[in-house]
């Protein structure tokens, strides 16, 4: 009798740390939403900064030469 209500207790000992573990972490994952809800990643950037538009390409760039740029610097 006493080895079975010793593993009920440990198993609900174990049960406990689980369902406060995942709350505090459900509680941290919604703290760390509601800090970067009010980021503004798209606000003008301050300073000396440069507006990045389309690259130019040149006209004699065949499919393969951007191919080998790929391959060759990831990009």
């Amino acid at each position: 009798m006493k080895p079975s209500i010793r593993l009920v207790l440990h198993t609900g000992k174990v049960f406990i740390l689980f369902v406060s573990f995942t709350v505090l972490f459900y509680f941290g994952m919604i703290w760390l939403n509601q800090e970067y809800e009010s980021y503004h990643r798209y606000d003008e950037p301050k300073g000396a900064a440069i507006k990045v538009t389309k690259a130019v390409e040149s006209p004699n760039d065949s499919w393969f030469d951007r191919l080998m740029l790929l391959y060759l610097n990831g990009e």
